[in-house]
């Protein structure tokens, strides 16, 4: 939970939006508008989800940056 609680919460929505079923991409959205004591909820409700998620988003972040990083040589 501390993970997740101190972890951005763009990646994390993100790849529920463009991964996750209709219901994910709906706790995508609900992530990106909720403040902490909300995403504490969230997350204590779906941890083992939230987590999933959490590891794909730091997958996409490190495409998304290693083609960055591609494209400026």
């Amino acid at each position: 939970m501390g993970t997740l609680m101190a972890a951005p919460t763009y990646w994390t929505a993100r790849a529920l939006r463009e991964q996750g079923s209709r219901f994910y991409r709906a706790l995508g959205e609900a992530l990106e508008a909720a403040d902490a004591t909300n995403r504490r909820r969230l997350y204590a409700g779906w941890t083992d989800e939230f987590w999933d998620f959490y590891g794909r988003g730091l997958r996409l972040a490190e495409l998304e940056e290693g083609g960055a990083g591609r494209a400026a040589e």
